[in-house]
């Protein structure tokens, strides 16, 4: 992946990470993320972290500010590891891809589309329309 793509990894991946938390499939995708945050040799450690951080998420019961707060918590942690592993974005990507494919997808040409809604906005439904200007990451 690209810096630019990576960059948008941390972002949008920080948000997704801990959206998941707050579902029942965090029981499914929870030990596949702390492989990647624990990168092999910490992934016990990465996975009780991570716990902790889904406690507050869960707690929270939906306080935007508290989730806010640890999407950013989790967000440093994806930038020191990203910064030190870039091959790890890629491997979040995969893992996010299967838990939500409606945001993040790989065409079959191999090129990366993640999609953000940024703001304070919820969506809750299956479909989202986009609008705006549709960025090229592949420069």
């Amino acid at each position: 992946m690209d810096t630019e793509l990576v960059q948008e990894m941390v972002r949008s991946g920080a948000t997704s990470v801990a959206g998941l938390m707050a579902t029942a499939a965090w029981n499914q995708a929870s030990s596949r993320i702390a492989r990647v945050f624990g990168r092999g040799d910490r992934d016990e450690e990465a996975s009780a972290d991570l716990e902790v951080i889904r406690a507050e998420v869960l707690e929270a019961d939906g306080d935007q500010e508290v989730l806010a707060d640890q999407a950013a918590a989790i967000r440093n942690r994806l930038r020191a590891l990203f910064r030190e592993n870039p091959q790890a974005a890629e491997e979040l990507f995969d893992i996010l891809s299967d838990f939500a494919p409606e945001q993040f997808s790989k065409t079959s040409g191999g090129t990366y589309i993640i999609n953000v809604i940024d703001g304070n906005s919820t969506v809750n439904s299956d479909l989202v329309i986009q609008a705006g200007i549709i960025h090229d990451m592949r420069r």
